[in-house]
């Protein structure tokens, strides 16, 4: 439906706009007041109808206090008797301030309608609308001043002390300083040879140095990031009536196949160590065992040494450590590094000399390889508690226990189930079905289903909860392992995690960490600049091998990452460029071909589609069961990549006994083969009063007319020395090769 605008039909009509819209207003069309506002067809068509004879006009409806003006009517008889209209129309009105008019305009383009066309000239007052009265407190040009002071600027004193919160970007810089960007930009550039965009993070030590260049003191304020400690420090409760007895938890460290797993399996009752690949603990385990009425809590943690860490996290959330020692094998590597966890974690050790009932158990050798070390036994007047056992005939099973039960009561631990559940996650890992699931032991407090979890970066809600024997459970008490679901993202094995009482809070918690922690990471990217180019030009020789780490668990990508970057050497370096929790996927794939790198997976495979693209990029994906597997082969590749040791070996040494000119070719020697041999394609050193005149290699070699390969010791030859001709009688020439030797990696 199209519009008509009020000047298009009072151009049609031959009218003025005016008297338009005045007509508009008689009708009741009050909206229309200016010549550009539009009617509907059926409006417009209205209007019409007003300026052709026997159509009275509607009355206008005054309002109070308000005169109105009126249009005087033709009378519809008068109109059919006179169609042509030569005299001044008078038009008769109550209204005694309208005044007719004296003349009659018509339209020039048609005659027919010469009587439609009336003008009537009010009176001034009525002409002039009336404004609405304005309050006698304001003044009409108020708001106009108004907007015209806003748009004023104000000057105000430079600011000389500043505060700003990390990243500080240009752009931050610029808005505080109230300096352009392009200004600053310029000045890192030209003065401190820093090329910079606008929004390009700038180290905080840079920042102060503008800002004492430009006259305003820049303090730079840390964001705090709100601990948990903080979150929960008015929730806990540690008033004596509350504490109860919690059950020691228990970590069993030591030498891989030392029996760690085959004796907790004894405790327990349960046979792991078989389900191991290769019998070595892959994943730290914790069960929850009852003895003479009471619990004791158990991590098992592996025994590879590349599972340092591990052992470490272990040693940290535990009460009592048992280390465990073959009796056969006696005081290992690794056991010297359980002992240094345990005592840098200020944790009672306990010795478990396993493996008592082989032939070649030697206790006695262990306790003084042991005491050497600080840990002196009870009975030689030290403290530490020692039990002789057999995981297979469970000798010294109870012995053990007990001791272990003694040990928490000279600690005397206790918790307060009454308060939020807090501890620490124990491994965390993607699960069909069940998304994020960790591994929790709950430290102190309650845990109940759909408490709401802040661990890390992440957080959650224990929708889900399984006690060690995978059973369901509502809650889980202090110094009890569950495992936890619905979790927003794998957390880090480590981790410590709280019960809290806001989502929202957890949030946003959750949510800072992982912006500062993102920022972390920006502040330590390094772009390439003039003053680092050459440096990294230089560093081009240092060879990389790339690698993308997936696994099932996240403590298993923690160490396997660590095992393998620690084989990286000055020459050669290992980079990880991606490691996860979960299977290897196409995206994992895509990077490794744009990275020139290839996949490990530990305890994962490929997804079909994942396996069909590295097929086809070329990109090679190896997966293990076994750590040193992993790492073992990842050394022998970068042996591969090591540059061979250069080593010179000395062939022969001949001696010039004639010399001969020969045009075009130059000085040819007449030689004896003193020692050795020398080659045709060996390298030459001419040596004149044992000091090497020239070093080069051999153009030609001859016996009389005919090019040979060699010549033996004893035997006489011609050579030709290439690109040189000062050679004289009583010179040596000695004949070496450069042998390439495989080089391997200093262990």
């Amino acid at each position: 439906m199209e519009k008509i605008r009020i000047s298009s039909l009072a151009k049609e009509l031959g009218v003025k706009s005016s008297l338009l819209i005045d007509k508009c207003h008689e009708t009741g069309l009050m909206h229309v007041t200016h010549h550009a506002n539009t009617l509907v067809p059926e409006q417009a068509e209205m209007i019409r109808q007003l300026f052709q004879p026997g159509i009275k006009a509607t009355p206008v409806k005054e309002e109070p206090k308000v005169e109105k003006k009126t249009v005087p009517q033709v009378p519809e008889q008068e109109t059919e008797q006179k169609k042509d209209v030569k005299e001044p129309l008078r038009v008769s009105n109550t209204n005694k301030n309208v005044q007719p008019t004296k003349d009659v305009k018509v339209h020039k383009g048609d005659t027919s309608r010469k009587h439609m066309f009336v003008k009537v000239t009010p009176v001034k007052t009525f002409w002039k609308k009336k404004r609405p009265p304005v309050p006698p407190h304001q003044k009409r040009n108020e708001p106009f001043r108004e907007v015209a002071e806003k748009k004023k600027l104000t000057f105000k004193e430079k600011e000389t002390k500043v505060v700003m919160e990390p990243p500080i970007t240009v752009k931050d810089l610029s808005s505080k300083l109230g300096i352009r960007a392009n200004e600053i930009i310029t000045k890192l550039l030209l003065e401190h040879n820093i090329r910079a965009t606008i929004n390009q993070i700038l180290r905080e030590d840079i920042v102060e140095l503008l800002g004492l260049e430009y006259g305003v003191e820049i303090r730079i304020k840390k964001r705090e990031i709100m601990e948990e400690q903080d979150l929960l420090a008015h929730q806990v409760s540690t008033r004596a009536e509350d504490m109860v007895y919690r059950a020691p938890i228990v970590t069993f460290l030591g030498h891989v196949d030392h029996g760690k797993t085959s004796l907790l399996d004894s405790i327990r009752q349960t046979d792991v160590a078989a389900g191991e690949v290769g019998g070595i603990t892959q994943h730290i385990g914790a069960h929850k065992v009852e003895t003479n009425g009471k619990h004791v809590v158990f991590l098992d943690t592996p025994g590879h040494e590349a599972f340092t860490a591990m052992r470490a996290r272990g040693a940290n959330v535990t009460d009592v450590v048992v280390l465990v020692v073959a009796a056969d094998d006696g005081v290992m590597p690794q056991t010297e590094e359980a002992i240094n966890h345990a005592k840098a974690a200020n944790v009672p050790i306990v010795v478990a000399v396993n493996k008592i009932d082989k032939p070649s158990a030697n206790p006695m050798r262990v306790m003084q390889q042991l005491a050497g070390l600080d840990l002196i036994p009870e009975e030689w007047g030290g403290k530490t508690q020692f039990v002789e056992t057999s995981a297979i005939t469970k000798k010294g099973i109870d012995a053990l226990l007990e001791r272990l039960l003694l040990e928490s009561e000279i600690l005397e631990l206790k918790a307060n189930p009454k308060n939020p559940a807090r501890g620490v996650v124990l491994e965390a890992h993607l699960s069909e079905g069940r998304g994020v699931v960790a591994n929790v032991l709950v430290q102190d407090g309650t845990l109940r289903q759909g408490d709401i979890i802040l661990c890390g970066k992440t957080f959650g809600r224990a929708r889900f909860m399984t006690n060690d024997k995978g059973i369901e459970v509502k809650e889980a008490g202090p110094s009890t392992p569950v495992s936890v679901s619905d979790f927003s993202e794998v957390p880090e094995a480590g981790d410590k995690f709280y019960a809290v009482g806001d989502i929202q809070k957890a949030r946003e918690i959750a949510q800072e960490r992982q912006e500062k922690e993102r920022e972390t990471s920006l502040m330590k990217y390094q772009h390439v600049t003039l003053d680092n180019l050459y440096t990294k030009i230089a560093e081009g020789n240092v060879k990389e091998i790339r690698l993308i780490l997936k696994a099932d668990y996240k403590g298993s990508v923690e160490v396997l990452k660590k095992a393998l970057e620690e084989l990286s050497t000055p020459e050669i370096k290992v980079r990880i460029l991606h490691a996860g929790v979960g299977g290897i996927t196409e995206s994992d794939v895509l990077l490794a071909d744009a990275s020139d790198a290839f996949v490990i997976g530990f305890y994962v495979t490929a997804e079909d589609r994942a396996r069909i693209l590295a097929e086809e990029k070329g990109v090679e994906v190896r997966l293990y069961k076994i750590i040193y597997n992993a790492t073992n082969e990842i050394k022998a590749a970068m042996e591969g990549m090591l540059e061979p040791e250069s080593k010179e070996v000395v062939l022969g040494q001949v001696e010039i006994r004639h010399v001969y000119n020969i045009s075009k070719i130059g000085n040819v020697a007449g030689c004896y083969v003193k020692s050795g041999k020398i080659t045709r394609n060996a390298f030459v050193r001419l040596i004149r009063n044992n000091i090497v005149i020239y070093d080069g290699k051999l153009e030609s070699l001859k016996i009389v007319k005919d090019d040979v390969k060699e010549v033996r010791a004893g035997f006489e030859c011609g050579l030709k020395i290439a690109n040189y001709n000062d050679i004289k009688v009583g010179d040596i020439v000695e004949a070496y090769e450069v042998q390439k030797i495989t080089r391997t990696l200093a262990v």
